[in-house]
């Protein structure tokens, strides 16, 4: 295996992330889920607080909060993401839940 001096922009990278896994494991959220291992291409079951990353705490903020405002343009302009953008469409769902709220309404 080949190893790669790393600079300190991207040890500084390494060490966000790592505080990230912490906070979620100190926060008790362990559940496992399903990922892919990149060199064998096999599904593994993994702790989330071991493959938690900035973008997955930034797709977790958008999906919660749209659920909560149901507004793409408000929960859009508060993530940064330009109207019609694609990630953003596939980090909400529109479940059940909005869809009765959304009758309740009238």
């Amino acid at each position: 295996m080949t190893s790669v001096p790393l600079n300190a922009t991207a040890l500084n990278i390494l060490k966000r992330y790592e505080y990230i896994k912490k906070i979620f494991k100190a926060c008790g959220i362990t559940r496992v889920v399903s990922v892919i291992n990149p060199t064998t291409g096999e599904v593994e079951q993994k702790s989330i607080a071991d493959v938690a990353s900035s973008h997955l705490a930034r797709r977790t903020f958008v999906g919660n909060l749209y659920n909560k405002v149901q507004d793409p343009n408000l929960v859009g302009s508060l993530s940064e993401h330009k109207e019609g953008s694609r990630a953003f469409s596939r980090y909400r769902t529109i479940n059940i839940d909005i869809k009765a709220d959304l009758i309740d309404k009238m």
